[in-house]
């Protein structure tokens, strides 16, 4: 294991280091524009006391807002990259240090304030030779809470392409890699650590007595961070957005350019808001599936892979053997899906869920309905069920039919964990008995989680009989899991461009688009 991941940093040290100067860029200038703007807004409210209960209440608002979310809805505003997740970073640091600088100046002796009055001393000269020194251990204490949590929210920030660690950590947890996840986690949390420790320090610093040269170097610090460490933009033709497990995956970006030589600017994004970076015109290029409704949503085309490195995905759901020795009546009411469901329909009702928004249970009630398949479920006195799903709408809906026709033809009851993030949070629930089925893909299943060697994935990949039939075998084997009948639809991965871009750059395929790029977007 530590021969491995030693390997691993060797392999990926440049990259390593370039998210860790990001991440610790990303952190650096959100807390120092928070201090800019969050000490004087302190004071303001520890001068104006009225104003306190409404400046630390919006304050408060802004760090209960999920990380996800704030950055979400920073991109049809400053698009993708590191000025929304600088924003939304400034605003979950903001609370922290405007409460430290009302609370310390606020905290100051009285009689201290009176006799400062009494030697003729005006109010500016008593905020920054009285209040502010003995204020400063408080407010320092409040800059080093915001910048802790800085930190961590900072790795989500390779959701909206700003990078940093979570790039590794989010590609690790995709990818079932545990040598990446440490690669992100474990200089995070050194990252926060330092400056835990270099605040402490500057906090016992004896601010009355060298109050002038403590100022001049702070000025000094936030400007260099605030105009030095901004990151430089690359230049290119096209401007790609790939999910982590895109950007890892041999069927992913590195097959894009071992089989196609696509070489083109990237950034790692999260699929959540890739499509609307794409619809803003953030994007040029995104990876995706091909049975997702958005692509019909924001007037995508789906780039033909005419090398075929994209293997087959046909979903079906995989099951603890355990689970179906004990309720053997699982397995009939599961593959009553199986082969109902083929690409065009999975397209249609991801496209209702994801645009329509109509709940993912409406849209699974009304194809079961249609199907004649749906029945009232019974009382579920017999036991319960644990289903889980990945984080994508697809995998919702397909849990809500599950749940549907085990409720109708059995006695069991259902708990769905739904949401539970990427393949190896998914697979590791199941391994580990948290959960007894979930959706899976067979293509994942060959790539990710077996991690078949090339030879095996470029002779089983020629056939989708083949692939199901390989991972079926082999999950049983070494993991006593059961893969049941397939769906019908193959949700593989595509590459999506904006359908007037593509017409206007005449690009039908990814040859098209890695002979438009001419070897040359670097």
């Amino acid at each position: 294991m530590m021969n491995e991941f030693a390997g691993f940093l060797r392999s990926h040290g440049g990259k390593i280091l370039q998210q860790t100067l990001t991440h610790i860029n990303l952190t650096l200038v959100s807390v120092a524009i928070a201090i800019l703007i969050g000490v004087p807004l302190g004071i303001l409210v520890a001068r104006k006391r009225r104003l306190a209960g409404t400046v630390l209440g919006a304050a408060g608002v802004m760090q209960t807002i999920p990380s996800i979310a704030l950055l979400g809805f920073m991109i049809p505003l400053l698009g993708i990259g590191s000025q929304p997740a600088i924003v939304a970073l400034f605003l979950y640091a903001l609370l922290p240090i405007i409460r430290n600088t009302y609370t310390g100046i606020t905290g100051v002796d009285a009689t201290v304030i009176e006799a400062a009055k009494g030697l003729g001393m005006s109010s500016s000269q008593i905020l920054f030779k009285v209040e502010l020194p003995l204020s400063m251990p408080v407010l320092i204490a409040g800059i080093r809470t915001a910048t802790v949590i800085n930190v961590g929210v900072a790795t989500l920030a390779a959701y909206i392409a700003a990078g940093g660690l979570g790039e590794f950590i989010f590609g690790g947890i995709a990818l079932n890699n545990t040598n990446m996840i440490l690669a992100g986690a474990i200089p995070a949390a050194l990252l926060a650590l330092l400056f835990d420790f270099i605040l402490s320090r500057i906090q016992k610093f004896n601010w009355r007595k060298y109050r002038m040269k403590a100022g001049i170097i702070g000025a000094v610090v936030i400007s260099f961070v605030l105009f030095s460490m901004l990151p430089s933009v690359k230049q290119g033709k096209l401007l790609a957005g790939f999910t982590p497990e895109f950007m890892g995956r041999m069927d992913g970006y590195l097959g894009l350019k071992k089989y196609y030589g696509l070489d083109i600017r990237t950034v790692v994004i999260n699929d959540a808001v890739m499509y609307q970076a794409m619809y803003e015109g953030k994007l040029d290029v995104v990876s995706g599936y091909s049975t997702d409704g958005r692509i019909r949503s924001y007037n995508l085309v789906t780039l033909e892979d005419d090398r075929h490195i994209f293997p087959p995905y046909f979903a079906a759901p995989v099951v603890r053997t355990a689970t179906l020795e004990k309720y053997p009546e699982l397995e009939d009411a599961l593959n009553k899906l199986a082969g109902r469901i083929n690409d065009s329909v999975m397209t249609m009702l991801n496209y209702q869920a994801d645009f329509l928004k109509k709940d993912p249970a409406a849209v699974a009630k009304d194809f079961l309905v249609a199907q004649q398949l749906y029945q009232p479920p019974r009382k579920g006195t017999k036991g319960t069920v644990r289903i889980g799903s990945k984080i994508f709408t697809e995998q919702y809906i397909l849990v809500e039919m599950y749940s549907m026709l085990i409720k109708g033809y059995t006695d069991l009851d259902v708990s769905a964990k739904t949401g539970l993030g990427g393949t190896k949070i998914c697979f590791d629930a199941i391994v580990n008995d948290q959960i007894d089925l979930y959706p899976e893909y067979t293509g994942t299943g060959l790539l990710v989680i077996l991690q078949a060697e090339e030879e095996n994935v470029s002779r089983l990949t020629k056939n989708k009989d083949s692939v199901y039939q390989f991972v079926q075998e082999q999950f049983l084997r070494q993991y006593q899991l059961r893969w049941l009948q397939p769906i019908g639809f193959n949700n593989a991965y595509a590459l999506m461009m904006r359908k007037e871009r593509a017409e206007e750059l005449n690009i039908r395929s990814i040859s098209d688009l890695a002979d438009y790029l001419g070897g040359n977007d670097k």
